[in-house]
C-alpha cells in the first residue's frame, strides 16, 4: 500500500524538495514511528527514479536531500532515543523505524556516507559502564541496531568490517550481562550474514580464535558463559558441512582443543542456560561429524569406521546430561546405567583406539556433584568409587586432578555419609566403606612417580578449607588403609600438621580423636623416613593431643614406638651415627641451658615435646630389650635429676633453668600416667618415680620457699601455677602411706598460715593471688584425702574459715572477704603482662570459692560468725560471683551453692540463685568442655532432695521455678543430647536410691516425685526425632565407639553417657523397682498410668499427620510399652477402671507396632482378670462407623484365645460366643477384616475341636456350617495376592511364634517387638543397656531376657504390605529428539499468511501479539494453542508446517479456530532469520523459558508489539535461539515439578498479555470520555 501511495505522490508532485521538507521534522523533536515510516517509504520510492533519472542535477539534489536526512534527521533522532528513552516499546519501535530509514538512505547515497556514519557510531560500542550516551554518542543498544542496518552497505570496506567485528568482540568482554546477548548477537549475525567467501572465513576464524584465547587466558564462569553465547549464535555458520576443499572452508571448531574446553566447562557450568548451550554445540558437532564422516582427533574424537558406535555413544551421553538437569531422583536413576555404557566406550576397543577422552566422563560426574539433590550427588560419588577403569594407570593419572579437586570438594558434604537402607546403628556407612577400597585401588593404579604428589595435594586440600567432622574422619580412615609406601616428605608432614592445627579444632572430641589416630597411622605408613629427621617427627607429633589421641599405652602409641624402633635400627630416619637416647640426653641438657628472657615463664611446648620424646624412646627400647630400662632412663634423665638436686641449694641457679626443669618434670609425670592407661608400662613409671623420689624433698623445699614470699611480680603468677601443679602432682604420686613425705605433716599448715597472713594484711596484689592459689590447692588435696588432716592443719583451716566469714562490721552480717578482688597494678610497671590481668583476677575469685566449697562441707560456718543472716549473705555472694566469673570458672561456686541453698529460708533469693545459675549454664551450651561439668553441678544444686521436698504451700514461687527449670531442661535436650539423661539419673537416684532402707526420711524424699510426675511421664515417652544431620553425628559416634581401642579416644576420653534412650531406661528402671505393696509406690504407678493414657488419647484425637516412625507414632509406642511393663504391678480394681481406656485405644487408628502392643495388653488383662471377658465381647457390638477396620484389633485377640481359655469359666459358652462373633466378619466387604476373621475362625475352631474331644459336644451342630465356611473362605484366598496374604498372616510373628505369656519380658517389649514391627532402629532398646544400670531388678515375674529364642530369629515383616514389584533401576527411557534433525523439507522462502477475510467480515479484531509455535511438534498441543490464540485475539500463530491443520488430533482440540486465525508457516531452520526480521520491525521477542535472568509473569509488562516464542515440549527453546530473545518470562510455581505443559504455559502468557492490554485499552477509552 505504501509503495502505491508513494508512486502516486511522486507522479503528481515532482517537487522533491517540498516533499522532503513536509515529511521531515525539527532536529530536536521526536517524531512518531508512522512519520519516520512515511519518510522511509518516500526515500525507498526515489530509488527507481534515481536509476532512471536523465538529469544529473536532479539526481544530485535528491542525493543531497537524502544525505541531509541521515545527518539532520536520523542520527539526532537516534541520539535522543539513546538519552531519553528506556527499554520500552516506544523506544524499540522508534529505533527500528529510524534504522530502516537510515538503511534506505545510505543505499541511495555515496558509498562513503555509510562508512562515515559507521565511523561515527563505532566508538559507542566501546562505551564503558561509567560513561553515559550524549548528543554526539549513541547508547550501546542503539549503536548495535544502527551498525546492523549499515552492514549491508559496508560489504566492500574490509577495514570497517574488521573494525565492526573487533567492536563486537570487545562488547562480549565488557558489556553488562543484560546487554551482551542483545548487542553482540545482533552485530555478529548481521555481520556474518553480509559476508561470504574469504571474508566470511577470515571473520569466523578471528571470532573463534579470539573467543578461545580469551577463555584460555581467563577460564572463569563468566568467560565460559559469554563464549558459549557467541558460539551458539554462530553455530549455523561455524558448523556447516564442508562442500569445498579444506583450504576454502570455514574454520572447523571441532579441531580446536580450546573450543572443546569451552564446551566441557559449559557442561558443568552452574548456569542451566550455559549447560544447555554447551550440550547444543556438542550435538551439532556430533551431527556434523556423522554427516561428513571425517577423522577428528582432539578432546572430541571421531572415526568414520566407528561411526555407528560413536553415534550411539554420544546419544547416550547427551541423554545422561539432559536427564541430570532433573532434580527428581526417580527420573534420573533409569539413565544412570548409561554411564556404564560411557565407561565401556572410554576403555580402548579391540583396535587399540580410545574412542572417548576421559575428560567427558569427568563432566558427567562433576555435573552430578553439582546437583541440588543430595541423593543424586550421592549416586554420583558411589558410582565413581566403584569405577573399575581407574585401575588403568593412564586413566587414573587423567582422573587425579579431578580426584584432588571436585571429588574432594563433594566429599566434604556430610550428608553423603548417611547410613544406607538395611544398615544398623554403628555400621560403617556404605560410602565410607567404598571410599576405603577406592583409595587403595586408586593409589595402587597411579604411576609410582605421581603417587606422592597426588597424595600431597589431597592432604593440602584437607587443610585448604573447613571440613566437618564426619567427612574428615572417614577420609582420614581411608588414608590410613593405604599400603605402606614412602610417599610423604617434610612438606607432607607440614600439610598434615595444618590439618591438625586448623581443620579439626571445633570437631566433637570423640570424632576428632579418632581422626587424629587415623592421620597419625597414615603418616607412619606413608612417610619417606629418609627425607625427614627425628626432630621433624617429634615436632609433628606435638600436634596430637594427649587427651584425645596420642596417649601413652594406647594402640597408636605402641604403633608409633614400633615404627621408631624399626626405622632407628635400620638407620632410616636422618639422624647422626649415635642412637636416639644419646641425642635426647643432649637435647635435655640443651633444653635446661639458660636462654631467653628471665622474667617470663618459658613456653611449655618445648618441655612437652621433650617429655613425649623421652617416653617414646624409653618405650621403644623397652620393646627391644625387654624390661631392663633403668640404665636408659638414668642416662636420659641425668641432666634433669642433676638440676633438680641443686634447685633448692644452689642460690645462683638461674630462675629460668629451675622453671624449665620443673616444666619437664611435670610433663613427664602427666604424660607418663594418663587416665585409662595406668596399667600400661608401669615399670617405666616406677623407675621414674624412684629417681624423682631421691630429690622430692629438695623440690618441695624449693617450691615452699618460693611460694612463701619470693613471688612478688606480675609475671610470677603463672610461675606459681607451675609450682602448685608440680606440688599437687608429687603429692598425688606419693600419696601411699609408705611414701608420704614430711611436707604433709609440717609444711602444709605452714603454707596455710603464711597464705592466710598474706590475705589478712595489706600486701601486694600478686602475693594475694599466689596465696589464694596455694590455699585452693591445699583444699583440693584435702578433699581428695591424699594428705592427712593433722591437728595443726585443722587449726589452720579453722582460721581460714573464720577469715572468710568475718563480717565487715559488728553491726552487719555482710561478708567482706567473699569475692575479694585484686586492684589493677600500674600500667607503666609491667605493661605487656597486663593483658592477662583479667584472667588472674578471675582465678583469684575462683580459688576463693574452691576453698569455700571445701570448708562449708568439712567445717561448716564458724560458730563465732553464725549470725541469722550469714547463710543468706553467703548465698547472695555466690550469686554475685556467678556474674563476676567467666562461665568456665563457676563450678566451685555451684558446689558451694549446693550445700548452702537448702539451708536458706529467703525464697526470692533462692529463686534468683536458681535463675542466674540456669542462665549461665544455658550460655555454655555451645562449649562442651565447660557445659557438662557446669550442668552436672547445676542439677545437683537445684534438684537437691531437700529442695525437691518443698511443696507449693511451703515455697510457691520456688517450687514453680524448679518446675519451669525442669521443663526448660527437657526443651534443651531436644537440641542437645544427654541433658535430660543427666536430670533423670539424678532424680531417680534421689527418689529411690540404691540399697535404700525404710523410714520416714526415705518416704519423705520419695513423696517429692508426685510434685514432678511430669518429668517421669516425659521420661517414659522421651526420645526426640532428630534431624538427619544430628542423627548422622550420633551414628558415627556409635561407629567410632565400636571400633574398640584402635581410636585412642575410646580409651582416653571420659565419655558421658549421651544416649538419648537413657532417660527412658532410667525411668523404666525406677518403675520396675517400685513395690506395689507400698502405698506411695502404688499411687505413683496409678497416676503415671493415667497420665500416659491421657497422652495417648491426646495424640489419637489430634489432627497432626500420624505416619510410620513419626514422633506421634513413637510416643504412642512408648506409652504402651510402659503400660505393658507396669501391668503386673496394677491392682485389680485399678485395671477394671482403665479397661475401657484400653478398649477405646483399640478402636483408634494405630500403626502396626502400637496395635500389637494394645492387643498384647488386652490378652494379658483377660488372662489375669478373666472376669472382664464380657466387657470384651461388648466391643464387637459397638458402632464405630468411622473405624470399621479397627475390629481387626479385637479379632487379633481372639486368635490368641487359646491362652485365655484356660482361665475362663463356662468354656463352651465362651467358645460359642467367639464363633458367633467371628462368623459375622468372615464375609465382610473389607479384605483385611475378612482375613483376620478367617484366621481367628481357624484358630478358635481348632480350640473347639479340642474341647469336643474332651467331651464338650455342644458345638458339634456347628461343625458342618463352620467347616463349610472355612473351606469356602479358604477357596476365596486360593489365588493371586489374596493367597500370598493368607500365607503371610499365618506366618506373621504375632500369630505364629509369639506367645503372650511366655514371651513377656523386657527384651520382647523394648527390642524384639519394635524390630519386628518396622520401627526405626533407634527405637530398639537392647537388653545390655538395662544391664548397664546395676540396680535394674530382674525377677521370674518380669525377666530381662526372653527365655525362648523363637522371636529373635524372625525377620521383620507384615502381611499387609503390598507386593512390591522389583524396581527396574536401569530401565530403558525415551530418547530426546535433536531439534535440528527433525524431518525438514526444502521449502519456499516466502511466508504465506492465511487470509483473514472471514474474521474481518464478522468484525473480529486482532491484537499485535504474534505467537510462534514452530518448535512444537505435537498436534494436540498445537490444536489447543490455536484455539487459545483465536479466543484471545492473537494477530497470528506461526507453525512449522500448515499440514498440522489437517491432522485429526489438531482438529479435535482446535474446534475450527484455524478458520478464524491467521496462520503462518516458518520452519525451525528459518526461525533465526524470521526473528531477526521481526526484531527489525520493532517486535519485542519474548521467550517462555526458565533462566537465571528470567522475569516473573506477574511482574512483567508486555509491549504491544510482542512476539511470543514457545519452546519444544522436551527441549524447550534451543540454545541457538535463546540469545535472540529480548526477555525470558517464567510462570511462578509452588510445586516440585519443574514445568507445565507447553500449551498451558502459552495460555497463561497469552491471557496475561490480553489482560494487560484490555486494561490499558479500557483506561484509554475512559480517559477520552
Amino acid at each position: 500500500m505504501n509503495g502505491v501511495l508513494v508512486k502516486a505522490v511522486l507522479a503528481s508532485s515532482p517537487d522533491y524538495d517540498r516533499l522532503f521538507e513536509s515529511l521531515s521534522w525539527p532536529g530536536e523533536s521526536w517524531p512518531r514511528p508512522e512519520r519516520v515510516e512515511a519518510l522511509t517509504a518516500l526515500i525507498e520510492g526515489l530509488g527507481p527514479l534515481l536509476a532512471d533519472s536523465s538529469s544529473a542535477e536532479k539526481s544530485r539534489r535528491i542525493r543531497d536531500n537524502v544525505e541531509s536526512v541521515v545527518w539532520i534527521q536520523c542520527l539526532p533522532l537516534l541520539s535522543r532515543i539513546s538519552i531519553e528513552a528506556g527499554d520500552g516499546a516506544p523506544c524499540r519501535e522508534s529505533t527500528a523505524a529510524a534504522c530502516r530509514l537510515l538503511s534506505a538512505c545510505v543505499r541511495l547515497c555515496d558509498r562513503a556516507v555509510a562508512g562515515r556514519v559507521a565511523l561515527s557510531v563505532l566508538p559507542a560500542l566501546r562505551l564503558s559502564e561509567d560513561e553515559l550516551p550524549g548528543p554526539e554518542r549513541l547508547s550501546v543498544e542503539v549503536a548495535s541496531e544502527v551498525m546492523a542496518a549499515l552492514i549491508p552497505s559496508l560489504t566492500d570496506d574490509d577495514h570497517l568490517i574488521l573494525a565492526t567485528l573487533s567492536s563486537a568482540l570487545s562488547c562480549i568482554k565488557t558489556l553488562p550481562d543484560a546487554l551482551v546477548s542483545k548487542v553482540t548477537v545482533r552485530l555478529l549475525l548481521s555481520l556474518l550474514d553480509g559476508c561470504s567467501g574469504v571474508r566470511l572465513r577470515s571473520s569466523l576464524k578471528l571470532v573463534l580464535e579470539e573467543l578461545c584465547s580469551w577463555h584460555c587466558a581467563q577460564r572463569t564462569a563468566v568467560v565460559t558463559e559469554r563464549a558459549l553465547l557467541c558460539l551458539t549464535a554462530l553455530s549455523d555458520h561455524l558448523l556447516l558441512k564442508a562442500e569445498l576443499p579444506p583450504s576454502s572452508c570455514v574454520p572447523d571448531p571441532r579441531l580446536s582443543l580450546h573450543f572443546w574446553r569451552i564446551v566441557q566447562d559449559g557442561l558443568t557450568h552452574r548456569d542451566s542456560i550455559s549447560r544447555k548451550r554447551a550440550l547444543y554445540l556438542l550435538k551439532r558437532c556430533v551431527a556434523l561429524s556423522e554427516e561428513e564422516q571425517v577423522d577428528c582427533e582432539t578432546l572430541f574424537r571421531w572415526a568414520p569406521n566407528r561411526s555407528e558406535l560413536l553415534r550411539e555413544f554420544w546419544e547416550d551421553y547427551a541423554l545422561v546430561m539432559e536427564t541430570l538437569e532433573e532434580n527428581q531422583v526417580h527420573v534420573v536413576r533409569p539413565v544412570l546405567n548409561r554411564i556404564d555404557t560411557l565407561i565401556q566406550t572410554t576403555v580402548n576397543d579391540s583396535q587399540g583406539v580410545g574412542l572417548l577422552h576421559p575428560s567427558w566422563l569427568l563432566c558427567v560426574y562433576q555435573r552430578m556433584f553439582h546437583s541440588e539433590n543430595k541423593s543424586l550427588m550421592r549416586e554420583g560419588v558411589c558410582h565413581l568409587l566403584e569405577l573399575q577403569i581407574l585401575q588403568q594407570p593412564a586413566i587414573a593419572l587423567t582422573f587425579s586432578q579431578f580426584i584432588v579437586g571436585p571429588f574432594m570438594n563433594v566429599l566434604s558434604e556430610t550428608s553423603l555419609f548417611q547410613r544406607s537402607a538395611g544398615q544398623s546403628v554403628g555400621d560403617c556407612p556404605e560410602l565410607a566403606a567404598k571410599l576405603q577400597g577406592f583409595m587403595v585401588a586408586f593409589f595402587s593404579s597411579l604411576p609410582s612417580e605421581h603417587r606422592g604428589s597426588v597424595l600431597l595435594k589431597m592432604i593440602q586440600q584437607l587443610s585448604s578449607k573447613y571440613w566437618c567432622a564426619v567427612p574428615l574422619l572417614f577420609l582420614s580412615q581411608a588414608l590410613s588403609k593405604l599400603p605402606p609406601s614412602p610417599l610423604l616428605e617434610i612438606d607432607g608432614l607440614t600439610a598434615l600438621r595444618e590439618v591438625l592445627r586448623c581443620t579439626m579444632i571445633t570437631h566433637q572430641v570423640m570424632l576428632r580423636g579418632a581422626a587424629q589416630c587415623f592421620l597419625l597411622s597414615s603418616a607412619l605408613c606413608l612417610t619417606n623416613v629418609r627425607a625427614v629427621t627425628l626432630d621433624d617427627v617429634f615436632s609433628f607429633l606435638m600436634h596430637f593431643h594427649v587427651e584425645e589421641s596420642l596417649c601413652r599405652g594406647t594402640n597408636i602409641w605402641n604403633q608409633l614406638c614400633v615404627w621408631l624402633s624399626d626405622n632407628e635400627s635400620s638407620r632410616s630416619i636422618q639422624v647422626s651415627e649415635c642412637d636416639s637416647s644419646w641425642i635426647l640426653t643432649v637435647s635435655v641438657s640443651q633444653f635446661l641451658c639458660f636462654s631467653g628472657q628471665i622474667e617470663r615463664l618459658p613456653d611449655s611446648k618445648e618441655a612437652d615435646r621433650l617429655a613425649r620424646a623421652i617416653l617414646l624412646c624409653v618405650d621403644m627400647e623397652k620393646s627391644q630389650c625387654g624390661t631392663k630400662i633403668s640404665s636408659t632412663l638414668e642416662s636420659l634423665l641425668f641432666p634433669l635429676m642433676d638440676t633438680l638436686s641443686r634447685v633448692s641449694t644452689n642460690i645462683y641457679m638461674p630462675v629460668r633453668k629451675s622453671d624449665k626443669s620443673l616444666q619437664l618434670l611435670l610433663r613427664l609425670l602427666q604424660l607418663g600416667e594418663t587416665a585409662g592407661c595406668q596399667h600400661v608400662g608401669e615399670d617405666v613409671m616406677v623407675v621414674i618415680k624412684k629417681q624423682i623420689f631421691e630429690v622430692v624433698d629438695l623440690i618441695q623445699e624449693f617450691i615452699l620457699r618460693r611460694l612463701c614470699g619470693e613471688l612478688q611480680e606480675l609475671f610470677d603468677v603463672e610461675r606459681a601455677e607451675l609450682y602448685l601443679a608440680v606440688l599437687k602432682q608429687l603429692v598425688l604420686m606419693y600419696s601411699s602411706p609408705q611414701h608420704r613425705s614430711k611436707i604433709q605433716q609440717n609444711d602444709f599448715p605452714k603454707l596455710i598460715k603464711h597464705s592466710l597472713s598474706v590475705l589478712q594484711e595489706p600486701s601486694q596484689q600478686v602475693s594475694r593471688a599466689v596465696a589464694m592459689a596455694s590455699l585452693a590447692t591445699v583444699c583440693e588435696l584435702l578433699e581428695l584425702e591424699v594428705i592427712n588432716m593433722q591437728t595443726e592443719t585443722c587449726y589452720a583451716l579453722k582460721e581460714l574459715n573464720e577469715y572468710f566469714y568475718s563480717p565487715l562490721s559488728q553491726s552487719q552480717a555482710l561478708l567482706g572477704n567473699f569475692n575479694k578482688r585484686l586492684l589493677k597494678p600500674d600500667r607503666a610497671a609491667q605493661g605487656p603482662l597486663l593483658q592477662d590481668w583479667g584472667c588472674i583476677a578471675a582465678k583469684l575469685i575462683r580459688d576463693q570459692w574452691i576453698c569455700l566449697s571445701f570448708l562449708i562441707k568439712d567445717l561448716g560456718i564458724p560458730e563465732i560468725c553464725r549470725a541469722p543472716d550469714t547463710l543468706k549473705a553467703a548465698l547472695s555472694c555466690s550469686v554475685d560471683a556467678l556474674a563476676l566469673l567467666p562461665s568456665d570458672l563457676v563450678l566451685p561456686v555451684l558446689t558451694f551453692m549446693q550445700a548452702v541453698l537448702p539451708q536458706v529460708k529467703e525464697e526470692m533469693l533462692c529463686v534468683e540463685a536458681v535463675t542466674v545459675s540456669w542462665e549461665l549454664v544455658q550460655g555454655l551450651s555451645n562449649n562442651a568442655n565447660d557445659f557438662w561439668p557446669a550442668l552436672k553441678g547445676f542439677i545437683s544444686m537445684v534438684f537437691h532432695h531437700k529442695l525437691l521436698e518443698l511443696t507449693h504451700t511451703q515455697a510457691l514461687t520456688f517450687a514453680a521455678t524448679l518446675k519451669q527449670t525442669a521443663t526448660e531442661l527437657i526443651e534443651l535436650s531436644q537440641s542437645k543430647s544427654g541433658v535430660f539423661g543427666l536430670l533423670l539419673q539424678h532424680c531417680c537416684q534421689t527418689w529411690l536410691p540404691e540399697g535404700r532402707g525404710c523410714g520416714d526420711q526415705t518416704d519423705t524424699v520419695f513423696s517429692s516425685v508426685f510434685s514432678y510426675i511430669n518429668i517421669l511421664t516425659e521420661a517414659c515417652v522421651y526420645g526426640p526425632v532428630f534431624r538427619r544431620d544430628q542423627r548422622l553425628i550420633q551414628d558415627v559416634q556409635t561407629y567410632v565407639e565400636q571400633l574398640g581401642e584402635d581410636p585412642a579416644g575410646n580409651v582416653i576420653v571420659t565419655s558421658d553417657d549421651r544416649d538419648e534412650q537413657l532417660p527412658r531406661i532410667c525411668a523404666l528402671t525406677l518403675l520396675s523397682r517400685l513395690d506395689s505393696s507400698n502405698r506411695q509406690h502404688e499411687r505413683l504407678i496409678e497416676e503415671l498410668v493415667m497420665a500416659l493414657l491421657k497422652k495417648d488419647n491426646e495424640i489419637s484425637k489430634s489432627k497432626v499427620r500420624y505416619y510410620s516412625n513419626s514422633l506421634q507414632h513413637r510416643v504412642k509406642n512408648r506409652v504402651w510399652q510402659t503400660l505393658l511393663l507396669l501391668l503386673p504391678k496394677l491392682r485389680e480394681e485399678f485395671v477394671a477402671s482403665l479397661l475401657n481406656h484400653v478398649f477405646e485405644a483399640g478402636f483408634c487408628s494405630n500403626q502396626a507396632s502400637v496395635k500389637y502392643l494394645i492387643e498384647w495388653m488386652m490378652i494379658l488383662i483377660l488372662i489375669r482378670y478373666p472376669q472382664h471377658i464380657d466387657n470384651f465381647w461388648t466391643c464387637f457390638s459397638m458402632d464405630h462407623e468411622k473405624t470399621k477396620t479397627s475390629v481387626c484389633t479385637f479379632l487379633s485377640v481372639l486368635v490368641h484365645l487359646n491362652t485365655i481359655m484356660p482361665h475362663l469359666k463356662e468354656k463352651a459358652v465362651q467358645l460359642r460366643k467367639a464363633l458367633d462373633i467371628i462368623l459375622q466378619y468372615c464375609f465382610n466387604h473389607n479384605f483385611s477384616v475378612r482375613l483376620y476373621a478367617l484366621l481367628a475362625l481357624k484358630r478358635v475352631w481348632n480350640l473347639a475341636e479340642i474341647q469336643a474331644e474332651e467331651g464338650a459336644d455342644s458345638l458339634r451342630e456347628l461343625s458342618t456350617v463352620i467347616e463349610a465356611c472355612l473351606n469356602q473362605a479358604e477357596a476365596m484366598q486360593s489365588t493371586g495376592n489374596a493367597n500370598k496374604n493368607w500365607i503371610r498372616i499365618q506366618e506373621h510373628f504375632f500369630f505364629g511364634a509369639f506367645h503372650p505369656v511366655r514371651d513377656y519380658s523386657v527384651e520382647t517389649i523394648f527390642y524384639t517387638f519394635p524390630s519386628l514391627s518396622d520401627l526405626a532402629d533407634d527405637e530398639w532398646i537392647p537388653t545390655w543397656k538395662f544391664e548397664k544400670l546395676a540396680h535394674f531388678p530382674e525377677s521370674l515375674r518380669f525377666p530381662l531376657k526372653n527365655p525362648s529364642p523363637d522371636l529373635s530369629q524372625l525377620q521383620p515383616g507384615d502381611w499387609i504390605q503390598q507386593d512390591k514389584g522389583t524396581e527396574e533401576r536401569w530401565a530403558e527411557v525415551q530418547k530426546k529428539i535433536t531439534p535440528w534433525r527433525l524431518g525438514i523439507q526444502e521449502q519456499e522462502p516466502e511466508l504465506q499468511l492465511v487470509p483473514p477475510q472471514r474474521a474481518a467480515r464478522l468484525g473480529k479484531l486482532h491484537g499485535a501479539l504474534l505467537v510462534v509455535a514452530s518448535l512444537i511438534d505435537k498436534p494436540t498441543n498445537l490444536g489447543g494453542l490455536c484455539r487459545t490464540c483465536e479466543i484471545f485475539g492473537a494477530s497470528a500463530l506461526v507453525l512449522d508446517s500448515l499440514r498440522h491443520v489437517s491432522d485429526k488430533h489438531f482438529q479435535s482440540l482446535s474446534v475450527s479456530s484455524e478458520l478464524w486465525l491467521p496462520l503462518l508457516e516458518v520452519k525451525p531452520v528459518e526461525l533465526t532469520d524470521f526473528l531477526q526480521l521481526k526484531k527489525s520491525e520493532g517486535y519485542c521477542i519474548v521467550g517462555a523459558e526458565q533462566t537465571a535472568n528470567s522475569q516473573s509473569l506477574q511482574d512483567y509488562h508486555f509491549p504491544e508489539k510482542t512476539l511470543l516464542l514457545l519452546g519444544n515440549e522436551r527441549e524447550g527453546i534451543p540454545a541457538n535461539l535463546l540469545q535472540m530473545l529480548d526477555v525470558c518470562v517464567e510462570i511462578p510455581q509452588q510445586g516440585v515439578i519443574r514445568s507445565l505443559n507447553v500449551h498451558v504455559s502459552a495460555a497463561l502468557l497469552i491471557w496475561e498479555y490480553t489482560r494487560q492490554h484490555l486494561v490499558s485499552s479500557s483506561t484509554e477509552v475512559s480517559s477520552r470520555n
